[in-house]
């Protein structure tokens, strides 16, 4: 039999990112999540002053750079045990809430959809609607998200100064005061984008989508109104069911989320929890940080035995080419299992009844997670107006705090943030007054970890192991499960470029 190793490149919007399958008899029978560029993050924030997290952090991303300010600033307050006033929290949340869905829209519509303007897909009977929705640059709903998704961080801008790589958050708050004008602009942003996500998205009211709590009247409700049926959420959901994707790319089971939007009045609580959803068992547990650890097994750093928690944790570059290591992405786990994140995770976490009926009929699929994504989008406009309006009545309530200097003293601390992507956390050690180690694990690196120290694959590799390969030059149901995660890439239509490698052996 002959096996075929197919090396898929993809853009990352920071640093590059392979894709290694092993390909036999029409399928994957094993996958390596290969990255390959190392940046240092970790390292270079060794010996800096612990306020440098807040300008050189967000530069992690340039899509979600608030989730690195947001996270970075919590962790630093944790230390100096500090207080923040609630229209700080209020603005924070605002600012993370807008850039969720200025991601949410863009990987929904300019990087997810395109894939079902594939040529490959010209004889399906949905398709000729598919590209007058999706086609890049051409579809009404590919515009409309440029749109929205530009007009959306706005709303960063007048709060934070300027999108991406804000540094508007400091221990003790936000320096941007809240003004009328920035409410009456930031409401004027909302409502827009509401109004584009009942016409063009749902094909319904916000009201009424966001009632809707069982999976069976949902997929019914496409066959009786053809408002739905015809708006982006209904074509995605038609097309992709009639292909198969609520039936692959199941990877773990086992999910986790930070929780969803700090509730500035209770500082500890979120509008959807936190907690850790154990597949086995069915139950969803309270989060524990202290369970996580980093794996560097297959990765190019420095070995260390087993797993370490970020407060232990090293990131001392040793590449060596000719070894079984494969990426310079390290292992996250959680109590010692793989787990993925993302809006999915959060939404059956935080409760949400129409997400958490469809996993409880068809699991963690490749369509659900996109689908939660969508779904998503719901609660974040539902949550930015309630936000302005409360902002609105204490306009000239405190936003910042700052510490004494006497109270930034050293320590240990963390933050951690439900990101556009899944669970963000930076971990942080001061000592002498400078940072003597930092730690960030990504939602993508939960996700596209490499195997650990005990062979076990990382989520992405399992979503794909077992998946039939029909075209090698052309894999699409690989590309649409790698895409429903949000990865950190800057994705293109075909997964395979022009001077791609292939290994052929026996």
């Amino acid at each position: 039999m002959v096996k075929k190793t197919l090396n898929i490149d993809l853009n990352r919007v920071e640093g590059d990112l392979e894709f290694e399958l092993d390909v036999e008899d029409g399928k994957v029978i094993d996958a390596r999540c290969i990255g390959v560029m190392y940046r240092g993050f970790e390292q270079i924030m060794i010996g800096r002053t612990p306020r440098d997290a807040a300008v050189i952090t967000p530069r992690v991303c340039g899509i979600c750079g608030t989730a690195h300010l947001y996270a970075a600033t919590l962790a630093l307050e944790q230390i100096w045990n500090v207080q923040v006033p609630p229209n700080a929290t209020y603005i924070r949340n605002l600012c993370l809430l807008t850039e969720s869905i200025q991601n949410d829209i863009r990987q929904s519509f300019l990087m997810f959809l395109v894939d079902f303007c594939d040529d490959a897909y010209h004889t399906h009977p949905l398709y000729q609607g598919m590209m007058a929705a999706f086609e890049p640059f051409k579809g009404r709903h590919h515009l409309g998200a440029l749109e929205q998704s530009r007009d959306a961080v706005g709303i960063i801008a007048l709060f934070g100064g300027q999108w991406p790589h804000s540094s508007y958050m400091l221990p003790g708050g936000v320096v941007g005061k809240p003004s009328i004008r920035k409410v009456i602009e930031s409401r004027d942003i909302i409502n827009k984008l509401i109004r584009w996500y009942e016409n063009a998205v749902i094909g319904d009211s916000l009201e009424n989508w966001m009632a809707e709590s069982a999976a069976d009247r949902f997929l019914e409700s496409l066959d009786s109104n053809q408002s739905r049926a015809q708006s982006a959420l209904g074509l995605f959901t038609r097309f992709s069911r009639s292909i198969g994707l609520q039936n692959t790319g199941f990877g773990t089971g086992n999910m986790l989320s930070f929780g969803a939007v700090s509730d500035p009045l209770n500082p500890g609580n979120h509008a959807m929890r936190s907690g850790v959803f154990d597949a086995e068992s069915g139950a969803i547990q309270p989060l524990d940080q202290t369970l996580i650890e980093e794996h560097v097994r297959y990765s190019w750093f420095r070995q260390y035995h087993g797993g370490k928690h970020p407060h232990k944790g090293e990131t001392i570059p040793d590449y060596q080419s000719e070894s079984d290591r494969y990426t310079w992405a390290k292992a996250p786990r959680y109590n010692g299992n793989v787990m993925q994140t993302g809006p999915m995770a959060e939404l059956i976490i935080g409760g949400d009844p129409l997400v958490s009926d469809f996993h409880q009929q068809e699991g963690a699929s490749t369509w659900l997670r996109q689908f939660s994504r969508l779904r998503r989008m719901g609660y974040s406009l539902i949550q930015m107006k309630q936000i302005v309006e409360a902002l609105s009545l204490d306009i000239n309530g405190d936003f910042f705090l700052p510490p004494n200097s006497e109270d930034e003293i050293d320590g240990k601390g963390f933050g951690m943030i439900q990101a556009a992507r899944g669970g963000l956390g930076h971990w942080v050690s001061i000592k002498d007054g400078v940072i003597d180690r930092y730690q960030i694990i990504t939602p993508t690196a939960w996700n596209a970890s490499p195997r650990d120290s005990y062979g076990q694959h990382g989520h992405w590799e399992q979503s794909v192991i077992g998946l039939p390969v029909e075209d090698v030059e052309n894999p699409l149901t690989v590309g649409h499960v790698i895409r429903s995660h949000d990865p950190c890439l800057v994705c293109t239509v075909h997964m395979l470029p022009t001077g791609k490698r292939k290994r052929f052996g026996v």
